[in-house]
């Protein structure tokens, strides 16, 4: 029924907190911040705060407001009674004095992920949107499956207490996102802007998933033609790799693997670029392929031996691909802008994309 019972002092910090289901972010306290503001006396704060997807109820009692997170309609007046339940149990806990002067009152920093008196001669902030794409296309090139999971990582070395705010050209690509517990969830949710007080060193600052086949652009292609023929020691593999939607950018750290049939002995086979092997007792090909010149497109070319008097196998074999191209995020995920505010130096900002491949495979 509670999801989460959060504990504010009279100073506006979230000093205790009890999750008995999944984590939910401290940013959902906003609501209960701004109700809070509107209120003349602590005593005035509504009960019962709706927000978009909890209920917040709370009770204040020895200067503490005890808010419990809701997820779905219960009756209001069970949780409040068994908030002053709660009171009750601490007041008996640190005796008849008041509670609320023997809690702890936030000295450390009103931002529990980040420490006080933080100095950096260079005021950096950098972040790296890493994607990885997922796809299954088969042997006709069309796609069967395509997601990405992607990242934004960051590394964020400030001076002081800096208030930072990230922008995107395109939030509403993002899908089913998870925050860091420094966002401010109501921003993101009215505005989809990222704001939060950053921790100090490297941290993640979300994650997401895209999801619709339609904005899910696939980079690479591969032509294949692998052939297996009934009563004969002869079979014919021939594969070339080329990029397909990658805005201009290159391709790199390609790595082409195929597990092969059971019947195939060996492999005579002549790259156009890189290095490959063939393991006659894994049955592994392996193609190092590097970078894909578009001007060039790397081909593995060949014959394969295979074993006498059997028949051809019922599959062919699938084609799976490792690969990166720097500086893009395949989404189409760009960041507008990063802002900083509640210091006066001007920090030295820097974004960089990245995607590659995750469990990309072709059919033949």
């Amino acid at each position: 029924m509670i999801h989460s019972l959060f504990l504010i002092n009279s100073s506006g910090d979230i000093f205790l907190e009890k999750h008995w289901k999944s984590v939910v972010s401290r940013s959902v306290c906003d609501y209960f911040f701004e109700a809070q503001e509107r209120a003349t006396e602590a005593e005035n704060v509504p009960p019962v705060i709706p927000t978009p997807h909890h209920y917040l109820l709370n009770v204040y009692r020895h200067k503490i407001f005890f808010v419990a997170v809701i997820q779905t309609e219960v009756p209001p007046l069970f949780v409040i009674e068994f908030l002053h339940r709660v009171v009750d149990t601490f007041q008996d806990y640190f005796g008849s004095t008041n509670v609320g002067d023997q809690l702890p009152t936030g000295q450390l920093s009103v931002v529990p992920w980040r420490r006080t008196g933080v100095k950096y001669t260079n005021n950096e902030a950098y972040f790296d949107v890493i994607e990885e794409i997922d796809a299954i296309i088969d042997k006709s090139g069309s796609t069967i499956t395509a997601e990405i999971q992607g990242v934004i990582d960051a590394c964020v070395k400030l001076t002081g207490m800096p208030d930072l705010t990230l922008s995107f050209m395109n939030p509403r690509l993002l899908d089913d996102v998870s925050f860091h517990p420094c966002v401010r969830f109501k921003r993101w949710e009215s505005e989809r802007i990222l704001s939060f007080i950053p921790p100090d060193g490297n941290f993640r600052l979300l994650s997401y998933h895209v999801s619709a086949q339609n904005l899910v652009a696939i980079p690479v292609y591969v032509k294949h033609n692998i052939s297996f023929r009934d009563s004969s020691s002869l079979g014919r593999f021939e594969i070339t790799v080329g990029p397909k939607q990658t805005m201009g950018k290159t391709v790199e750290g390609v790595m082409v693997t195929s597990q092969m049939p059971k019947g195939v002995l060996n492999m005579s086979l002549t790259p156009s670029q890189g290095m490959h092997t063939f393991d006659p007792v894994t049955k592994l090909l392996s193609w190092d392929v590097g970078k894909i010149n578009p001007q060039k497109l790397p081909s593995l070319k060949g014959t394969m031996s295979l074993q006498a008097g059997t028949s051809k196998p019922d599959e062919n074999p699938t084609i799976n691909l490792q690969f990166k191209i720097q500086q893009l995020a395949i989404s189409g995920l760009k960041v507008n802008r990063l802002d900083m505010y509640g210091e006066k130096y001007k920090p030295f900002k820097g974004i960089k994309y990245m995607t590659k491949a995750g469990k990309f495979q072709v059919r033949t």
